[in-house]
């Protein structure tokens, strides 16, 4: 059995939802407390077994490589102020992972990064996760460790799936598929944005898969698509004409980081419980009407 070792991360995007904030600023370094959110999200693929990190970028995005870089000035500073912890902490940044950078080239779309990356993962499977959805399991298993488990299990590709009500519906693609396992689907189709009279289930997918190396194949022969994107997914669903796919149930709590609503849930809900914070957003949530 191969271990899934690499993750792609896209994160060349131009982070819209939040302009004018992220004119010169990416959207993945918007922070939640003191961290970014796309340190969040390396941490989770580092926790998960990940050892080398393949970030897509694009023009402006130099903060990102900056940030996961050696910092000797900063380091050197803090060791003379005698902050020992907090120079770990930015010393472990940058020694958790290697991490690998491509600039994306090509159709517009978010197959496209996936592509770029096809010298550096060779012939073997590897994950695909969004620098903005941020997935939190504080009790229990990160959420890629969870799909790299049911991945090993069926040798098939893997996808995020969470439960939707009606209104969700509206928003995710939702699944058409059996149920093979407690959490566990094995997907006929899915059905963009179906609506709930419509929704084959109240099963709804997110970005953040396990994907085998004819993704590659099939990314090449995949024709643009709806907004003249080249879509992954739609590569993807390519792969059922000779492979079977999967859906895992994630434990955990999600945020689209990469809106303003859910950016600000994750800050809020992070400073509920972060040492620094908590007590005085506790006690400002509690004057609020």
């Amino acid at each position: 059995m191969v271990k899934i070792k690499k993750a792609v991360i896209p994160v060349a995007g131009f982070g819209t939802r939040f302009l004018p904030a992220t004119k010169a600023m990416p959207k993945e370094m918007l922070p939640i407390i003191d961290k970014p959110v796309i340190q969040y999200i390396v941490e989770e693929a580092v926790a998960s077994g990940i050892e080398d990190i393949i970030l897509v970028t694009g023009p402006a995005k130099r903060a990102i490589e900056d940030h996961f870089d050696y910092n000797f000035e900063l380091q050197n500073w803090l060791k003379k102020q005698g902050k020992d912890k907090t120079r770990q902490e930015i010393k472990n940044i940058a020694t958790m992972a290697n991490f690998i950078y491509i600039r994306q080239k090509g159709p517009y779309g978010n197959g496209t990064p996936v592509l770029n990356a096809k010298r550096v993962i060779g012939d073997e499977p590897f994950a695909v996760i969004w620098g903005d959805d941020l997935f939190v399991n504080p009790k229990g298993k990160p959420r890629l460790k969870q799909l790299i488990e049911i991945f090993n299990k069926y040798q098939n590709p893997v996808l995020t799936a969470i439960k939707i009500n009606d209104e969700g519906t509206k928003k995710y693609g939702v699944i058409d598929g059996i149920k093979v396992e407690s959490e566990v689907y094995k997907i006929n189709k899915i059905i963009e944005k179906p609506g709930p009279s419509k929704a084959p289930s109240r099963i709804g997918v997110l970005g953040a898969y396990i994907l085998t190396p004819d993704i590659f194949t099939a990314l090449e022969k995949t024709k643009i698509g709806q907004g003249n994107e080249l879509w992954l997914v739609d590569a993807i669903f390519n792969l059922t004409k000779s492979r079977s796919l999967y859906a895992c149930l994630v434990k955990g709590k999600y945020y689209d980081t990469g809106s303003k609503s859910g950016w600000l849930q994750a800050n809020i809900d992070f400073a509920l419980t972060h040492k620094d914070t908590n007590q005085d957003i506790k006690n400002y949530l509690k004057k609020l009407k």
